[in-house]
């Protein structure tokens, strides 16, 4: 996918908005060549993927840049920017704003360099991520709920304390850095390559790899991955001016970015030759995919790439090519993986999810079960709703959309009546905890999804600010490692109150989508 007027080939255009002069392609192509990473950086790896390749058609080769040191690329660009720093300035410090791999990186980076390194993040960063840091005796200070109170923190210090900001992206010193994995692969990797896929946040690791890319062999194609809820490259390139999103899903937290860097979008609309956008689940399944090649565990970031290489490839009928995923992290938050596990096979096209309306009387169960013939049942969930007919919700091992297509049509054709629910993130995310409960005194309900902060207070800021006439009849969380908890409550208010039920929505400025028409809702909870 491109953006309006975007044509990628081998030269760098200047951005009449820098108020300087621009760097060019061959300015890029030095400053790669002659960064200093390895001093703390490895030559990461770059291995191919034996099962995924057979499974696709393609030779898949993985860049390994979760084997670094710090698990992630970011300390690459990080080290980078600082080991271009004049001694005065390392001699007063350094200063990040992040939540994971970046401040990992510039800690890292400044323990070697033997400088101090103030690190802002999130007070919602889990207690893992802040160990690392301090691990690579980084000074941490925890100040806001998001990255962007962390970041404005951070500017203000470095402004007071004579402290150097070293940005996570949008820096030629730091894109530079990251561009030594395009050197590398082009060195380690002498066939033709078809294209090489790159993860997207605010764009310094995609900026890079093309820069180098682009200067020494322009006919490799460079490929941008970004995750649908935190596609901000996408939207900038496709209105051709940076956009700014309102939210960003924080699943993929390491790609997580509301606004690309300046420098970053202009390289990436210049030289990046296609998008591709994909969802958590296609994540989660290549998560899947890489430990069964390398028994390795990326984070949702560092698998973006391997999402993207596999869509690509099946959109496209690829078959006896060359593609390159840079794997670009793998500091997963152990309790995150039971959400990674029981959403790869959905992502990887193996299970859907049905909720199936069968008669409500003797011999309903075996029919349905016939019918199903020898599939794999993966999840059975019933609870009798009246004498008429009941609801369950199934999951079954699948082997494409076609085969989940053809179900629907083969139980509706004896009498049942099917919804596919796989693409229902009500039904993934809760329903199929809750299957049952329901309850006749649940009048003037609203059910509503929450991202709610993981951290101490926020659902008694829920509570706090809820008028007392109204009831809560449902409520669902489950832990998913992240910085955000996924709530699922239902509300009764009543109808003379919707209008200030409104203003208590915008006034808690909580992520939040309507799922009251849901059929999963209506079928199993309602």
């Amino acid at each position: 996918m491109l953006g309006p007027g975007q044509t990628p080939h081998n030269q760098l255009p200047a951005d009449d908005k820098s108020g300087g002069s621009p760097l060019g392609l061959t300015d890029y192509l030095l400053k790669i060549l002659n960064a200093r990473v390895y001093d703390v950086a490895i030559e990461s790896p770059l291995e191919q993927a034996s099962r995924l390749s057979k499974r696709i058609g393609n030779q898949v080769w993985l860049k390994r840049e979760d084997s670094q040191p710090s698990f992630s690329f970011k300390l690459r660009g990080a080290y980078n920017k600082m080991a271009h720093l004049t001694p005065e300035q390392l001699s007063r410090g350094v200063i990040c704003a992040s939540a994971g791999n970046h401040a990992q990186g510039v800690a890292l980076s400044a323990h070697r360099l033997g400088c101090r390194a103030r690190i802002v993040m999130p007070v919602t960063t889990p207690k893992l991520k802040i160990e690392a840091v301090q691990a690579f005796h980084g000074e941490v200070t925890l100040h806001g709920e998001s990255y962007s109170d962390a970041y404005a923190y951070a500017t203000e210090m470095a402004a007071e304390q004579g402290l150097t900001f070293v940005h996570p992206f949008d820096d030629p010193e730091v894109i530079a850095g990251q561009g030594t994995i395009a050197m590398e692969v082009l060195q380690q990797l002498q066939q033709p390559i078809h294209a090489i896929f790159c993860a997207i946040g605010g764009g310094g690791l995609v900026s890079g790899v093309a820069a180098y890319v682009k200067a020494v062999r322009p006919e490799v194609k460079v490929i941008g991955v970004q995750i649908a809820d935190s596609n901000a490259m996408v939207q900038s390139v496709a209105a051709g001016e940076r956009v700014q999103l309102s939210e960003v899903g924080l699943f993929s937290d390491g790609t997580a970015v509301k606004l690309v860097g300046e420098e970053t979008f202009r390289i990436t609309q210049a030289l990046v030759d296609e998008f591709v956008v994909v969802n958590n689940d296609a994540v989660c399944a290549a998560i899947k995919d890489v430990f069964e090649d390398t028994r390795s565990i990326l984070e949702p970031a560092g698998a973006l790439s391997v999402a993207g290489l596999k869509q690509y490839a099946a959109e496209r009928q690829l078959t006896g090519e060359n593609l390159v995923a840079v794997t670009c992290g793998a500091n997963m938050n152990f309790d995150r993986l039971r959400f990674v596990a029981e959403r790869a096979e959905v992502g990887e096209q193996r299970e859907a999810l049905f909720a199936v309306t069968i008669p409500e009387q003797p011999g309903s169960f075996k029919r349905l079960c016939e019918i199903l013939g020898k599939r794999g049942i993966t999840e059975f969930n019933y609870r009798m709703a009246d004498n008429a007919a009941a609801h369950v919700f199934v999951g079954l091992t699948t082997s494409s959309s076609q085969d989940r297509a053809d179900t629907i049509e083969k139980l509706n054709q004896h009498g049942f009546v099917a919804v596919d629910l796989t693409n229902d993130e009500l039904s993934k995310m809760h329903v199929r905890y809750m299957v049952g409960g329901r309850s006749p005194h649940a009048q003037n309900e609203r059910l509503y999804r929450f991202d709610f902060p993981e951290r101490p207070g926020a659902l008694m800021k829920f509570l706090s600010h809820m008028p007392p006439t109204w009831n809560i009849s449902l409520f669902h969380y489950r832990s998913q490692g992240g910085d955000v908890g996924r709530i699922l409550t239902g509300l009764q208010v009543p109808e003379s109150e919707m209008a200030g039920f409104e203003e208590f929505l915008s006034g808690l400025a909580y992520p939040c989508v309507d799922e009251t028409e849901n059929p999963a809702y209506r079928l199993f909870l309602s």
